[in-house]
C-alpha cells in the first residue's frame, strides 16, 4: 500500500545565540539576526516519514513549512535525505502567526495538497516550546492524532501502530488512517544528506519571480534557467495566503490572539555559594536549612 506523507518541518532561530536584538520593536522574533537550523523534533519526524516511504514502496514524502524566503531551505534539506517534494508557505501575510494562525495556515495548505493519508511533525518547536500546532492541525482538519510518538512501528490494513513515550515507561497505540502523529524527541535520529541527492538537488529552488529573497536563501541562479525546464523536481512550490485560499484575517498577527512581550537569554548567578561534604552532618544541615527556608517540605 502507499501512502501520501506530509512532513511539517520549520526552519527556527538557534535559541543558544539569542541577544538583544532578538526581538523587533513589534514583539516578534527578529529572524534575520538570528542563525537559522531545521527544528530538531521536525527532522526525528522526517526520519519516520522516511522509514514508512522506504516500508511501503511507492509512497511519497513532502516537506510543508511556513517563513521567509530562506525557509525554503528546509525543504531542500528534506530532500537531500530522501523527501520527494516540498512546499514553502511565503507571504507577509503570515508573518508574526502564533500558533492559531500557523496551525490555520499549514492545515490550509494540507487541504490544498489534498488526498494527503499521514501528516507527521515535531512535537514541539525549540522558539516556543508549546507543542501545539500538531494537535491544532489535527483538529482542523479533523484527523486522527498521535502524539509523543518515539517510533511508527508499521501500517496495516490502514491502522497505524505507534510506539509513544509517556510518564513512567511507553505504551503501543493504534490507530487508523488518515491521522497525524507529533514525534518526541526521544526518536531515532533523522539520517544525513545523501551525497547522490544533494547533487540532484543542490539548485532546487522557489520561482524567480518569487524573488527578491536573501542572501543564502535557495534561490534561482539565471545562469541555470535551463535546468528548471529540464528538470522540474528543481522547482520548489513557493504559495501566498492567495494560492492557498486562505483567510487573512486568521493568517499572520491579524490571526493571532497572542503575542510575544520579549525574548531574553537568561544566565543564573548565585549570590554565594557553599562547598559541602559528603557526610552525615553537612547532609543533615543542608536539609534542615531547605525545610527552614520552605524550599522544600
Amino acid at each position: 500500500m502507499k501512502y501520501n506523507i506530509v512532513v511539517l518541518a520549520k526552519q527556527v532561530p538557534d535559541t543558544r545565540n539569542v541577544g538583544k536584538d532578538a526581538m523587533t520593536a513589534e514583539g516578534t522574533v527578529n529572524r534575520a539576526v538570528l542563525p537559522a537550523i531545521f527544528n530538531p523534533d521536525d527532522l526525528l519526524a522526517l526520519e519516520q516519514a522516511l522509514r514508512l516511504k522506504e516500508q511501503n514502496p511507492g509512497s511519497t514524502v513532502g516537506v510543508l513549512t511556513m517563513g521567509p524566503p530562506r525557509a525554503g531551505e528546509i525543504i531542500r534539506q528534506g530532500l537531500y535525505r530522501g523527501a520527494d517534494t516540498g512546499w514553502l508557505l511565503s507571504d507577509r501575510l503570515f508573518a508574526g502567526a502564533d500558533t492559531l494562525a500557523t496551525s490555520y495556515a499549514l492545515a490550509t495548505a494540507i487541504k490544498k495538497i489534498g488526498n494527503v493519508d499521514i501528516v507527521i511533525g515535531g512535537r514541539q518547536a525549540i522558539d516556543g516550546d508549546t507543542a501545539q500546532v500538531g494537535p491544532q492541525v489535527a483538529q482542523k482538519l479533523g484527523l486522527n492524532q498521535v502524539t509523543y510518538a518515539e517510533e511508527i512501528l508499521g501500517i496495516e490494513d490502514g491502522v497505524a501502530t505507534i510506539r509513544r513515550h509517556i510518564d513512567g515507561g511507553v505504551e503501543t497505540v493504534k490507530a487508523p488512517l488518515p491521522i497525524l502523529i507529533t514525534v518526541n524527541g526521544s526518536a531515532e535520529p533523522c539520517r544525513p544528506a545523501n551525497a547522490r541527492l544533494v547533487m540532484k538537488y543542490k539548485r532546487a529552488a522557489c520561482p524567480l519571480e518569487l524573488a527578491p529573497v536573501p542572501v543564502n536563501a535557495p534561490q534561482r541562479d539565471t545562469t541555470y534557467d535551463y535546468l528548471y525546464e529540464q528538470k522540474p523536481w528543481l522547482n520548489l512550490n513557493q504559495w501566498s495566503v492567495a494560492d492557498i485560499d486562505g483567510d487573512p484575517g486568521q493568517c499572520g498577527l491579524a490571526g493571532s490572539p497572542t503575542k510575544v512581550k520579549a525574548v531574553q537569554n537568561i544566565v543564573f548567578q548565585a549570590k554565594e555559594s557553599k562547598t559541602l561534604t559528603g557526610s552525615d552532618a553537612d547532609v543533615n544541615g543542608l536539609i534542615k536549612e531547605l525545610l527552614d527556608e520552605k524550599i522544600i517540605g
